[in-house]
């Protein structure tokens, strides 16, 4: 069991990380890109733009803090 629970707390911090808000960012675009698809709505942009502005929105955050 020692090794699930290791394995589990691996990808947890790997997928997650530092900022739980964007793994949330890349979860949601990843659904809405899906969503788009579904409707047979050309989809190609949201990824990248869900990406840097989760991106930059972390960025500011940081900086701020500092």
């Amino acid at each position: 069991m020692s090794t699930v629970r290791g394995f589990g707390r691996f990808c947890y911090d790997f997928i997650v990380g530092d900022d739980w808000t964007v793994a949330l960012a890349v979860v949601a675009g990843i659904a809405l890109t899906a969503l788009l698809a579904h409707h047979h709505v050309t989809a190609w942009w949201c990824m990248p733009s869900t990406v840097t502005v989760s991106l930059v929105w972390s960025l500011v955050r940081t900086t701020r803090r500092r």
